[in-house]
């Protein structure tokens, strides 16, 4: 049995956004991210990003949204990079 979930359907969009937060405010953001509806996983990271999170939304148009309107403007953060889930 495979540890990976695979998806049957898409009944909703996928996405991964990797953020850079200002230098000493990676635990703002954090907590600040954990209250925001959509976000279904958030994980702090080493490296160019500091924290990952898995969204997900209705479709594609209520993700960029999402990123925009709520990740993107939460203080502290100053990039982030959405890499969106495609099916195969």
């Amino acid at each position: 049995m495979s540890a990976l979930r695979q998806v049957e359907e898409w009944d909703v969009a996928i996405g991964f956004v990797l953020i850079s937060t200002a230098p000493a405010k990676e635990h703002d953001v954090y907590n600040d991210l954990l209250r925001v509806k959509g976000i279904v996983e958030l994980h702090p990271l080493f490296g160019e990003y500091d924290l990952i999170a898995k969204v997900e939304a209705e479709d594609f148009n209520a993700l960029g949204q999402l990123v925009v309107d709520q990740i993107r403007s939460v203080p502290g953060v100053i990039d982030t990079k959405t890499l969106t889930g495609i099916r195969f």
